[in-house]
């Protein structure tokens, strides 16, 4: 795992396209019990080389009713986004993930965590990549539905605070969704 993890790191394979340079940020630890598959790191996360080190990794943290310490233990938490570096600003915020990270490095990363026991699907790109197929018309028919999905992953709307709107419109998920996430992964952390 650790030589993995290394030449993970030390990837620049897409470099040319990364605005900031490559620093490909994921923490994983052979077991982990939750891994969390977000999109990309943003810039503050690019600067530090925390992963979730931003007002959404905060929110997050907040949905699964964990602490911090909990949130980066690495025997707790793999966290693993679909596109390992900052990928650049958009029109509308961050450019998607880069489209090289999954398929090159997820399957041999998710093969080294033994004893895996629940696997969170953050936003869309994350939920296509694994879901294809099985998901609904739209994110929110996709979260909606996310009991079509357990045991093999749990799907969440991305925590960023510009999704305060869908959250207002979406008062079901507060209040139906993130209760049942919070017992899945109390159940993880004691298996």
């Amino acid at each position: 795992m650790q030589e993995l993890l290394k030449e993970i790191r030390g990837c620049h394979l897409c470099s040319k396209y990364l605005p900031l340079g490559p620093r490909p940020i994921v923490t994983a630890h052979p077991g982990s019990k939750i891994a969390i598959i977000g999109q990309a790191p943003g810039t503050k996360v690019h600067k530090t080389g925390v992963p979730w080190d931003d007002p959404s990794g905060k929110q997050l943290r907040k949905w699964l009713g964990v602490t911090d310490a909990q949130f980066y233990d690495e025997k707790i938490f793999a966290l693993i986004p679909m596109g390992f570096c900052y990928p650049g600003k958009g029109k509308s915020g961050d450019l998607p993930p880069r489209p090289e990270c999954a398929p090159l490095w997820h399957k041999k990363l998710l093969g080294e965590l033994t004893d895996l026991k629940l696997t969170i699907l953050i936003g869309q790109y994350a939920q296509q990549y694994y879901l294809g197929e099985r998901r609904k018309r739209n994110l929110t028919q996709t979260v909606q539905d996310y009991r079509d999905y357990l045991p093999d992953y749990f799907v969440l709307p991305h925590p960023s605070p510009r999704n305060r709107f869908w959250l207002s419109q979406n008062p079901w998920f507060a209040n139906e969704v993130l209760p049942v996430l919070k017992e899945h992964v109390a159940k993880a952390f004691d298996a």
